[in-house]
């Protein structure tokens, strides 16, 4: 796969999420011809359905860094590099829902689950399903973290490109390994603490969703200090906005919308931005129907229809609202003055939007 790009040419979202499948296809195709034993193809066919998902926001990012860098040519070793990251957030994702406990991705079962009906399928013992379904989705999330570590360093990259990104790589991983122990840490534990939330999001999303990828595909680019620097400006208030509103969505979206049940959160009681606002506010009667409902792994939907009503009466909801706004201004303003190309300064506010309002 060849791309030759004009200088003052980008292509659209749907072109460059294309790209990335078809280098995420090619690879994976690659493995399933030499597998070291039938029984992989089991969490390979598991890992292309969730492949097959998302937004793929990771790796159009790094392909918009490559971009702003002034880069142009032949982009086949950049998307291979791009698509790297999307197997690593698959690794994400399936361990994320491990540890959640998490029954639906993306509107279909989560790894574990899926993993668990088809050994159940094939007559493995019920009593060990769960049990199976844990243990391969963990080894699912490993092969995944291996194979993106292989797609990127057989991506074609020249050495000394390769060597340039790299630790941008690790400290990606590292980040987003230290947020979600936070996110643990903190989960079940109602409190009105704004911050400890606040830096939950700034290193499992902000960093690690937009920050990072920008900087890695720049990186790919020989970008220097200035426009590493107005990669930060811009994406970590972008960042912080898209959890802000992925939060939100969470507790207030179309399951239909977002792939995920939306008592998925208030059952396991994400310390998020939302709820310590709430708790801030809340009167007593209000504080008291908060702790007795937040958290229950029982959880019914009347039960979280008084939950959401408390957020929304505290003013917690149009607060969070109003701090997507700021964070999605400061992203512009930043965008406004960082030294990118017109084409892709244009396409990332289209991106920005997209994201802060989930329109993509």
């Amino acid at each position: 796969m060849t791309d030759t790009l004009p200088e003052t040419a980008l292509p659209d979202l749907v072109s460059l999420r294309d790209q990335v499948g078809a280098a995420l296809t090619g690879f994976l195709h690659a493995k399933d011809r030499n597998p070291p034993g039938i029984e992989v193809i089991h969490l390979t066919s598991t890992l292309r359905k969730l492949l097959s998902g998302g937004k793929r926001l990771r790796s159009v990012l790094c392909l918009y860094g490559w971009h702003a860098a002034g880069a142009t040519g032949d982009a086949t070793a950049v998307v291979r590099a791009a698509a790297s990251l999307e197997l690593f957030q698959a690794f994400a994702l399936v361990h994320d829902d491990v540890m959640d406990n998490s029954d639906i991705r993306r509107g279909t079962p989560s790894a574990h689950r899926a993993l668990a009906a088809a050994y159940s399928a094939d007559g493995g013992p019920r009593d060990r399903a769960q049990a199976y379904g844990l243990g391969a989705a963990i080894l699912l999330g490993d092969l995944a973290l291996v194979w993106s570590g292989e797609l990127l360093h057989t991506a074609g990259l020249d050495p000394d490109r390769l060597a340039q990104v790299l630790p941008l790589v690790h400290d990606m991983r590292s980040e987003v390994m230290y947020g979600q122990l936070l996110d643990l840490q903190t989960t079940g534990r109602l409190s009105a603490d704004i911050d400890t939330p606040l830096h939950v999001i700034r290193y499992k999303t902000a960093k690690y969703t937009i920050e990072r990828p920008l900087h890695i595909g720049a990186a790919l680019a020989g970008a220097g200090a200035p426009v590493l620097d107005a990669c930060t400006a811009f994406g970590i208030p972008l960042g912080e906005a898209f959890q802000l509103r992925d939060d939100l969505l969470g507790v207030f979206g179309d399951p239909a919308e977002t792939g995920k049940a939306i008592v998925d959160d208030l059952r396991e009681g994400k310390a998020t931005v939302l709820m310590a606002l709430a708790v801030q506010r809340a009167s007593a009667a209000q504080l008291r129907t908060l702790r007795s409902l937040v958290g229950r792994s029982d959880l019914n939907d009347e039960q979280a229809a008084e939950v959401r009503e408390v957020l929304e009466s505290t003013g917690a909801r149009q607060a969070v609202e109003r701090m997507i706004t700021t964070r999605y201004d400061a992203a512009l303003t930043a965008l406004d003055q960082a030294p990118f190309p017109e084409a892709v300064s244009a396409g990332l506010r289209r991106l920005a939007q997209a994201a802060t309002t989930r329109q993509m």
